[in-house]
């Protein structure tokens, strides 16, 4: 009868994440975080209810190749064109900035720096890559309720974001591409660039593909299952051929139909099965890795500097790539706080480290709590910048004639 004990596991692991999820979007927190909870107090943390399993492990890395094809689907690479040299500048600030940060702080609470190419860099470097990550989601919902979503602003945050975990992908690719003591930088390097070369070729006709299908088979169940065979596909090419990371591999089979016209039906059916049985899962699975337990008093520490850091680094670097590129002081300051969340790509690009043996199970704590910290912070801090913006703006417009106030509004949402 123990060979069905996963059943039991399942039925856990399902309400325990319903509920929390629930829990947490009451109080305007994401549903992941409420999920992180509930995987750890029906872990061995503390109810000991469900432990990590094979299958559990199996079904996790379903539910993240899921969520990154997902990620790639909802790519707009229109909106991508249009903001252009902006968000890169903000975007890739946004990295180099947390990716320094996590080194560093890292480095020092592990008594000093270590030499590069030695498995102790490589870890500092993999903590600051986790820290690269935004999670706009938080961002979006706050700035659709005050009603600055479609501004310059917004728009920025948006686009920025995107690229943002674009280049964190990347980064973690070449970092676990590094792990590998048998590659060498150039092999490294020259794989990431052939896989790139190759799905730029394939992707042209994989996208004609379903073009086709587009018009041939429209609203059809058969093109979410070809769109899923092809991320399953893609994710094992990368992972078996190129030695890259199959979350890369799937994330890019989504930017490959991000623009067919069946893509939004290829998500809508991909999210009925990520939703009920592999997201919860997944993230569950990372409440049920992490050791309270054993967090000391270094470790503690550790937690307070880093969460301080991730927060800080993503409105120095986001905040001054939005003040490069002409936004006002107060502006780029809103950026900067839109980019602190964290979420999704934080956890997942923590998995796979930890899966690859680039993090102790031990700073898992540390990567929830700023996950955690993270989402509940960046709303707060939102509310109060463009409380005092349209405070000012409110001024300005009632010591203007009526006509001049609306021109100006106009403009600023433009």
């Amino acid at each position: 009868m123990e060979s069905y004990h996963f059943f039991l596991d399942l039925a856990i692991i399902l309400i325990a994440a319903k509920l929390f999820g629930l829990l947490f979007r009451k109080i305007r927190l994401p549903q992941v975080v409420g999920m992180l909870v509930a995987g750890l107090i029906i872990g061995p943390n503390l109810l000991g209810l469900v432990e990590e399993s094979e299958f559990l492990t199996k079904m996790a890395e379903i539910g993240v190749i899921m969520l990154m094809f997902t990620a790639g689907l909802e790519t707009d690479i229109k909106e991508l064109k249009s903001t252009g040299p902006a968000a890169l500048l903000i975007a890739t600030l946004g990295v180099i900035v947390p990716l320094i940060g996590g080194y560093v702080v890292f480095s020092l609470f592990e008594g000093g720096f270590a030499p590069l190419g030695t498995e102790g860099s490589m870890q500092a470097i993999f903590m600051g890559v986790i820290i690269t990550a935004t999670s706009v989601s938080i961002t979006v919902e706050t700035l659709r309720e005050l009603g600055h979503l479609r501004g310059k602003v917004g728009t920025a945050i948006l686009s920025a974001a995107i690229i943002d975990d674009i280049i964190g992908i990347v980064l973690l690719t070449f970092v676990i591409g590094f792990k590998d003591p048998s590659s060498s930088p150039v092999q490294v390097i020259l794989s990431t660039v052939a896989f790139f070369a190759v799905f730029t070729v394939v992707g042209f006709v994989i996208n004609r593909l379903f073009k086709y299908f587009d018009k041939k088979y429209p609203h059809k169940r058969r093109v979410p299952i070809y769109g899923f065979a092809l991320c399953l596909l893609m994710a094992y090419v990368a992972e078996q051929f190129f030695g890259i990371a199959d979350i890369t591999g799937a994330y890019v089979a989504g930017i490959v139909m991000c623009n067919a016209r069946s893509s939004d039906y290829i998500v809508q059916k991909i999210d009925i099965n990520s939703y009920m049985i592999f997201s919860p899962i997944f993230f569950t699975s990372i409440g049920l890795k992490t050791q309270v337990n054993g967090l000391t008093a270094t470790l503690f520490a550790f937690t307070a500097v880093y969460i301080l850091v991730a927060l800080l680094a993503k409105i120095v670097g986001c905040g001054l790539g939005a003040k490069l590129c002409r936004f006002t002081m107060h502006e780029s300051l809103i950026v900067g706080v839109g980019m602190m969340s964290r979420g999704e790509v934080a956890l997942i690009v923590a998995q796979k480290g930890f899966a690859a043996g680039l993090m102790n199970p031990a700073y898992f704590t540390a990567v929830i709590l700023m996950v955690i910290v993270s989402s509940m912070v960046t709303p707060i801090f939102l509310k109060l910048l463009y409380r005092k913006e349209d405070a000012l703006a409110a001024a300005q417009a009632a010591a203007m004639p009526a006509g001049t106030a609306s021109q100006l509004t106009a403009e600023r949402e433009d």
